[in-house]
């Protein structure tokens, strides 16, 4: 079958392609020559029937990214499709699942039957579930999984190919060493077996079943910082090398590919960080987590992601993976996936007022037109998130040349600068 890319070099363009371009206040040419580019993904598996698709990259609006899932301590399927609707209620554009106990096929189907969400994975997790140890992981193992998966149809994979032998030893000058769960699987088989990273060995295969379904690879990083302490290190970038060199390999294939980054880096060194992957990467989609600007913000590391996410999408990022109140210290729960969300979304809108979208400076220039009319329908309307703010308001009644109205809220009163000039 082929690939998106495959059509829109023979000049296929189809209908849904067209909706997405409007979506985005683009131009379908627009659209259709960032795609081809690789500078714009739009991860729908050939057998994702059921989906929204959204477009992730240049000139669109930066995304947004849930994770859930399970864990060997709490396996509750039930409770982890309540996350996918909490997430996708509060706004998400696309949900990961990182489960790794229980039966994750099964759960996937229902995902993908009962919400329209882009889906993504690690198929490097399901691969280890049932193995005493990583010396049972083999290739072919690995490509059952990933072929099982985009038969289901997920929509984007994260591959950590781009971790190698040679970079090892730059982790042992790290104070966290390897964060990434996919990194340090593929790291410890390296070091047990003595031999390369077999997702870079065999990298060609990966491509083919990526073609095979039209799956969009997500080129992990294995080596992201866990600690602000080794952020834009020697260890990172060496991987982003590599995984520029993926790049290239997934659109001499017609494989559209984006590219995933850190993770924990100080607000100093987040544009060095997106800027080193745009240039390396040739422009590829660039999909965070956070970054995280502090590393001991617990319970509020929410907080701590948005600020670096909006920082990073002015710079470029194109894709944000939330991080909820819950972030080193549990599963979160539904309120810190609506929490987690709302803050991501909270960082792309930053982002996409900084970088102009008409859309984003309208939205901003409709609420403050809203807020000096004392219309607070239409702020409810324009509100991230129309639940609180319908909870959180609280009108007063106030009086104007004699005759009372409903108009400020409680914060003020009469004293409202607003009502008063006016």
């Amino acid at each position: 079958m082929s690939t998106i890319i495959d059509d829109l070099r023979k000049g296929d363009v189809p209908q849904w392609l067209l909706q997405t371009a409007r979506n985005e206040n683009l131009q379908p040419e627009r659209l259709v020559e960032s795609i081809v580019r690789g500078h714009v993904v739009i991860p729908q598996n050939r057998c994702h029937m059921n989906l929204t698709p959204v477009a992730i990259g240049s000139e669109t609006r930066v995304k947004i990214n849930a994770n859930i899932g399970t864990s060997p301590a709490t396996c509750d399927y039930e409770n982890e499709l309540q996350k996918v609707k909490a997430a996708v209620d509060a706004g998400a554009d696309a949900v990961m699942d990182l489960s790794i106990s229980g039966d994750t096929s099964a759960f996937r189907k229902r995902i993908l039957e009962e919400f329209d969400i882009t889906l993504g994975t690690v198929p490097i997790y399901d691969a280890m579930i049932g193995l005493d140890n990583t010396e049972q992981l083999n290739f072919s193992h690995f490509m059952r999984i990933m072929e099982k998966q985009a038969k289901e149809g997920v929509d984007f994979m994260t591959i950590h190919a781009g971790l190698l032998k040679r970079h090892l030893p730059l982790v042992e000058k790290r104070t966290l060493g390897i964060v990434s769960r996919g990194g340090a699987l593929i790291a410890q088989r390296m070091k047990h077996q003595n031999e390369e990273n077999f997702l870079y060995a065999n990298f060609d295969d990966i491509l083919a079943v990526a073609s095979t379904c039209d799956i969009t690879l997500s080129i992990g990083d294995g080596l992201r910082p866990g600690g602000t302490c080794d952020a834009n290190d020697a260890a990172q970038f060496g991987e982003l090398e590599v995984i520029g060199e993926l790049v290239g390999r997934c659109r001499a294939a017609n494989v559209q590919v984006m590219v995933e980054g850190p993770g924990h880096v100080p607000l100093h060194l987040i544009e060095e960080n997106v800027r080193k992957e745009k240039t390396l990467c040739d422009g590829a989609p660039f999909y965070v987590l956070g970054p995280l600007v502090v590393d001991y913000a617990a319970g509020y590391d929410h907080i701590a992601g948005a600020i670096g996410g909006a920082l990073a999408g002015m710079y470029g990022a194109d894709f944000l993976c939330y991080v909820t109140p819950a972030e080193h210290l549990r599963l979160p729960s539904l309120e810190d996936v609506h929490e987690g969300v709302i803050a991501s979304k909270i960082a792309a809108a930053a982002a996409d007022l900084a970088r102009k979208r008409p859309d984003a400076v309208l939205r901003n220039l409709q609420m403050s037109q809203a807020r000096k009319s004392f219309d607070w329908d239409t702020q409810e309307r324009l509100s991230i998130d129309s639940d609180k703010f319908s909870r959180y308001l609280e009108k007063v009644e106030t009086v104007s040349s004699g005759v009372k109205t409903h108009q400020a809220c409680s914060m003020c009163g009469e004293w409202c600068a607003i009502r008063r000039l006016q």
